[in-house]
Parts: C-alpha cells; sequence; structure tokens
C-alpha cells in the first residue's frame, strides 16, 4: 500500500550526518525542513546538496524546505543562566537591562514596552509562565507573576490574544531568502505572517532573489485567524504551526482551527502541514505516545497533505524510529478515509479546465477499477488539484523538470516520476508511460489506468484532455 500523506522531517545535530540521513529518506522522509535559526549559509546549502545526492543514490526525490526564522520575540539572558519565579512576585521586563536577575531580565525584543499596557497578560516559555502587566515606565514593563516556575536564558514572548508589532520578515529573513534561493529550495515557510501583504512581499524578494519555492504560511499568530482567506491567497500552502499558536489562542482552541485550515486549504487547493510536538515523546522514547498516535491520525483524517517532525528528527535521540513511526501510522488511518468529489467551485476559476479534468479522473477512479492516474505534467498544477480531491488510487506525476518532481513531494497521493517527453509524438508519450508504471510494477495488463496531458504538448498549465487506457492494449479509448 504506498502512504498518500507525506513526511516532513526537520534536520539537525541528530540527523546531519549522512548514514542517519540515508535511514531517514529511505525509511519515509519525503521533504527535509531546514530551520534558520540556526547554522549558517554555506551549511545549508551543502546540507540540501547532500539530500538530493543522497536521495538521488538511493532512487528517491526528495523535497527541501526552508523555514524562515522570523522575529525573535523573546527575553534577554540571566547572570546566573536561569531563576524560579514564584505566584505574585513582582518582575521587570527591561529592554535596557544586560543581564538579567531576580527582579528582572533584559529583552531581545526591544519594541515590548511599545506594544503592552496595564491588563495584558504576557506568556512565557509556551506558555509554561503567565505574567500580568501592572504598568509601563520607560523602557521597563512592571508585570505581576500569575503562573511561575523557572525562567531561563532567550525564552519567547507571547502577548495573550496576540497583538505584538514585530514585523514578520527581518532583515535576517531577506537574507535567508536569498540563501534558500539559492539552493534552490522547493519550499519557503515565512514564520508569522499576519497578512497576505507579508507573504506577498515574501514571494517578491524570492523571485528578484530567482526563486522558484513554493511559498508557505505558518499560522502562528493570532492576528493570523480572521486573515486566513487573504494570507491563503498570497500561499502556495500553510503550515498550521500548533505551538505559537496556541499559546496566543489557548490550546483547546487550536484542534478545531486545526480542522478548519484543513479544510478551507484544500478548497482553495492549497496545501497543508500540521506541525509541532506530533511525536514529542519520541525524542527520548523509542515508541509514540498513544496520544501522538491518535493526534497524527486524526491529522491524516481531517486530510493534511503531510505531517511534520521537529526536535524528533532534528535533536531526538530516535530520528529513524520516528519516521518509521508516522509512516505505520499515516498507512493506517488512510485506510479510513474516504473520497471527497463534493467540489463544486463557488466561482469561475482560471484553472477551470484542469480543475474538471481533475475532477473527471477522480470521479472515474470510483467508477473504474482503475489502476493509476497518471499526469503528465510541466507545472505539477494538475496532479495538485487532484490532490484535492481525495481517492486511494496512486497519482503519478511524470514530468522531465527536476523542480516539478520536487515539489510534488509535498502534495498528498501524489508520487513524482522523472520522465522524458517527446513531444514530436503523443502516442509514444502515452505508451512510455504505460510501460513505465509496468516496470515499476504499479500497473498490470488488464487494468486501466488514466492520463491526462496538455496538448498541444510541452505547455505549462495546459492539462485539457484525459485518456483511459487499458494496461497491455495500444488502442485508446
Amino acid at each position: 500500500m504506498l502512504r498518500r500523506t507525506k513526511i516532513v522531517t526537520t534536520l539537525g545535530p541528530a540527523s546531519n550526518d549522512r548514514a542517519v540521513l540515508e535511514k531517514l529518506i529511505s525509511t519515509g522522509a519525503d521533504v527535509v525542513r531546514m530551520n534558520f535559526s540556526h547554522g549558517t549559509a554555506a551549511e545549508h546549502i551543502a546540507r540540501a546538496e547532500l539530500v538530493r545526492t543522497i536521495a538521488k543514490e538511493l532512487g528517491r526525490t526528495v523535497g527541501v524546505l526552508v523555514d524562515l526564522q522570523g522575529p525573535k520575540i523573546r527575553i534577554g539572558k540571566f547572570a546566573d543562566g536561569k531563576i524560579t519565579l514564584k505566584t505574585n512576585d513582582s518582575f521587570i521586563l527591561d529592554a535596557n537591562c544586560p543581564l538579567g536577575d531576580q527582579k528582572r531580565v533584559g529583552l531581545d525584543y526591544k519594541e515590548l514596552p511599545h506594544d503592552v499596557g496595564p491588563g495584558d497578560y504576557l506568556l512565557l516559555d509556551d506558555g509554561r509562565l503567565e505574567l500580568i502587566v501592572d504598568r509601563v515606565v520607560g523602557s521597563e514593563v512592571h508585570t505581576t507573576v500569575k503562573q511561575g516556575g523557572v525562567l531561563s536564558n532567550n525564552k519567547g514572548i507571547n502577548r495573550k490574544g496576540g497583538g505584538l508589532s514585530a514585523p514578520s520578515l527581518t532583515d535576517k529573513d531577506m537574507e535567508d531568502i536569498k540563501t534558500a534561493a539559492s539552493l534552490q529550495a522547493d519550499f519557503l515557510a515565512v514564520s508569522f505572517p499576519r497578512s497576505g501583504i507579508d507573504m506577498v512581499r515574501a514571494g517578491a524578494l524570492l523571485n528578484a532573489a530567482g526563486g522558484k519555492a513554493m511559498l508557505i504560511a505558518k499560522i502562528e499568530r493570532a492576528e493570523a485567524i480572521p486573515a486566513l482567506d487573504d494570507i491563503l491567497d498570497a500561499s502556495d500552502g500553510l503550515m498550521v504551526a500548533r505551538g505559537d499558536l496556541a499559546v496566543e489562542v489557548g490550546d483547546a482552541v487550536v484542534p478545531a482551527l486545526q480542522k478548519r485550515m484543513i479544510r478551507l486549504a484544500r478548497a482553495k487547493n492549497k496545501i497543508v502541514i500540521t506541525a509541532t510536538q506530533m511525536m514529542e515523546s519520541m525524542i527520548t522514547s523509542p515508541l509514540p505516545t498513544r496520544a501522538e498516535v491518535s493526534d497524527v491520525a486524526n491529522a491524516v483524517l481531517d486530510g493534511t497533505d503531510a505531517v511534520m517532525l521537529s526536535a524528533e528528527t532534528a535533536a531526538g535521540a530516535y530520528p529513524v524510529e520516528a519516521v518509521a513511526a508516522m509512516v505505520r501510522v499515516c498507512l493506517e488511518a488512510e485506510k479510513e478515509y474516504g473520497t471527497d468529489l463534493d467540489r463544486t467551485p463557488k466561482e469561475a476559476s482560471d484553472k477551470a479546465v484542469e480543475e474538471s479534468i481533475a475532477q473527471a479522473a477522480i470521479y472515474t477512479c470510483r467508477r473504474m477499477p482503475i489502476q493509476a492516474v497518471v499526469a503528465l505534467t510541466q507545472s505539477g498544477m494538475t496532479p495538485l488539484l487532484m490532490s484535492r480531491m481525495s481517492t486511494v488510487v496512486p497519482i503519478y506525476a511524470m514530468t522531465p523538470l527536476e523542480e516539478t518532481q520536487r515539489k510534488v513531494t509535498l502534495f498528498r497521493g501524489v508520487y513524482p516520476i522523472p520522465f522524458p517527453m517527446r513531444l514530436s509524438d503523443p502516442e509514444q508519450i502515452l505508451n512510455d508511460a504505460e510501460d513505465e508504471l509496468r516496470g515499476r510494477g504499479a500497473v498490470k495488463d488488464g487494468g486501466y489506468i488514466i492520463l491526462s496531458i496538455g496538448e498541444p504538448l510541452g505547455k505549462a498549465g495546459g492539462t485539457n484532455t484525459m485518456k483511459i487506457v487499458k494496461v497491455g492494449q495500444h488502442r485508446r479509448h
């Protein structure tokens, strides 16, 4: 059984070694995530080259996702590395404090005193500590501790309900976009966007640098929720980044939001990644908890394109086991996932012809014993549209373009196949496609395959033809 849900694995100290990378990719990693919060441009470029070299050796296609750091909304450092705050303690967040102590700490984010006022709740270290603002005096935010605990260097700050004014793209991000373009990233994840304008700006910078990555909006600010439509329209997909989002909107709100975001992304023909703490216990354990298994399975049942591992593969003790566990869970959950053809468009689309071909193909899969769907594609748009309508039949994106092969690694239920198209002979192309699938053991004589193709051949975004082919007979119906 082919796994339709894709797996994104984050690279880090636990997975930089060539031998571990080989195991991650052969076990099931479809896309690698490079966290640009760490490492140099040269290190990232070398790592992307290594991933692609290993993938080629293994006969796999693996996508590369660059994840921008975004604004650092954090406290500074303590003289002793950490302190312990108790409930009802007074504590000052001071933009001008060089080294913190029991009474105060500095701020990497110097604008905090301008963004908050009396009565605001500040959540530190992913919500583990909670402070209420009493007053703001110059560079100092005076607070009372409502929920205490250990506070160490450089922990993050969130304002309950959102509203911090830090820009989505920092100077570092702008430089990192150039690095993403130079290593030919397939996906660019933009941290903390608040509106579609943030995504448009990131896209313009990427284009100016010569990059062709698909833009992924990381939904992690409270302000992003009412702007979801706007953000998605300016993006190629989104990431349900449940960590910061849960801190800002409340953890109980996130599960329903996750379902809503996945539905919305699929309805808009966008891709979606579900992320954060999916198998967190596997940082130190060789097996996931039952709750983590249910979490991953529910994301699959919701229709997510991909599930993501973060610290599990970047810094954990069991990176390969974490990927293997995710593979098992995805395969089992997919057995229960049905077919959805309720795809009536709300308005005319510039992709109406391709959408109609895609829907016809998936509808036909329900009416006939189809063994495979083949999208002969230049841009990858038709297999993307097909993947928005769920089917158990595998969709093969056959393309001569390496960047398109890597792009579809994130599309649910789509598998890339390098395929040279002989543009002078359409009939031969169809025969070659059938032979390619037969050689891979994906189809057998007597079964049927669906082929979608654009005429004239070789034109990107021009799919306008669907053919049903009986395997082993070179008659086209």
